[in-house]
């Protein structure tokens, strides 16, 4: 889905993830759907925050795959903004840094985590992978 590149866009797609996730049998209140909401929030603001170019949207993919051979379930995050010349980095902020934790989070929750560059227009993706569970 698009979302305007504004807080509200940002709140608006962590929204969205959590109640899909909840369709999708990881209710709410859950380890993976807060974990996963947790991930979408950090990427969305990320988005508005150092990726916005003005009169532009990020967009969001929630994917899921029940993976037959390992008995598990992966969700996949991507969010997409257009500012290709801000690629994001892993660094640790200094102990009393308000900011630049974000990152952090989604390295730790997530069980791989990257970026990739837009095809076919300016900007870059930034996806997360977690790893869950399946659902009975």
């Amino acid at each position: 889905m698009r979302f305007t590149s504004t807080p509200r866009g940002a709140r608006l797609a962590r929204r969205l993830v959590s109640h899909r996730l909840h369709e999708w049998g990881h209710p709410y209140n859950t380890t993976t759907n807060d974990t996963v909401t947790l991930i979408a929030a950090e990427l969305t603001a990320n988005a508005v925050r150092h990726g916005h170019v003005p009169g532009r949207d990020f967009h969001l993919r929630l994917t899921i795959d029940a993976e037959a051979d390992t008995d598990s379930t992966s969700i996949r995050i991507e969010v997409t903004d257009t500012r290709t010349e801000r690629m994001l980095t892993l660094t640790t902020p200094a102990p009393d840094a308000e900011a630049g934790r974000g990152l952090l989070l989604v390295a730790a929750l997530a069980t791989r985590w990257g970026t990739t560059p837009r095809t076919a227009a300016p900007g870059k993706t930034v996806w997360a992978d977690i790893s869950t569970p399946p659902v009975r």
